[in-house]
């Protein structure tokens, strides 16, 4: 089981904003705009060419973390305990995507990774929740707030909704809505003072954007 959470944080490592900015770009998204290495940077300082990949290979690293439990969960396993397991490997995932040991151990908020383990451990509840964020995001333009609100939806929505049972699922809803809070101490800070920037983005420029790049 050690090896596979070392894979899982290895995965998360992975320092994709940081490593696309630098090849593609010549640029260190750490060093503008927020300084996260993460996807919301990266739209904000490279644009959407740069952010979609990052934002897409980000959440593919906490989907396929957590897929490595098919490869070294022992037989037979209880409900229970494979979803523990899930949510080992996919908290290293987001542990190396935060702290990166490729990129110095200086990553991104993890809110990306978060969402690739949402999709994996609790599809319905994360597609739920990811529609929180785009009615939040339409209707106000802030990427932080979207994605705080999406993540303290997503206990409501696991408990509420799908009457989810299993204690270890629960808590992870709660860590994830508490992490995001922590990490967006300075944008909440910045949405008080009404200084928090607005994304530039939106379904029909994105839809535009596929068009151009086909």
């Amino acid at each position: 089981m050690t090896f596979s959470l070392f894979l899982a944080y290895i995965l998360g490592s992975i320092p994709t904003a940081v490593w696309i900015g630098r090849i593609f770009y010549d640029t260190d998204v750490r060093e503008y705009g927020s300084g996260n290495a993460g996807a919301t940077n990266t739209f904000r300082v490279l644009g959407k060419r740069a952010g979609i990949p990052v934002l897409i290979i980000d959440a593919l690293k906490g989907f396929l973390a957590v897929q490595l439990v098919h490869w070294f969960a022992e037989e037979p396993i209880s409900t229970a305990a494979y979803v523990n397991y899930q949510l080992a490997l996919g908290i290293c995932a987001v542990i190396g995507h935060i702290f990166p040991l490729f990129a110095g151990f200086r990553g991104g908020k993890g809110i990306a990774t978060l969402l690739g383990i949402m999709l994996a451990i609790h599809l319905p509840g994360a597609l739920l929740a990811m529609s929180v964020f785009l009615v939040v995001f339409l209707l106000t333009k802030f990427v932080s707030l979207s994605s705080m609100t999406a993540a303290l939806s997503f206990p409501f929505v696991i408990v509420l909704i799908f009457h989810t049972s299993v204690p270890s699922l629960i808590v992870f809803s709660m860590f994830i809505a508490v992490l995001v809070l922590i990490t967006h101490q300075k944008n909440i800070e910045r949405l008080v003072r009404r200084e928090e920037s607005k994304a530039n983005i939106s379904i029909r420029n994105l839809i535009r954007q596929v068009g151009e790049d086909d």
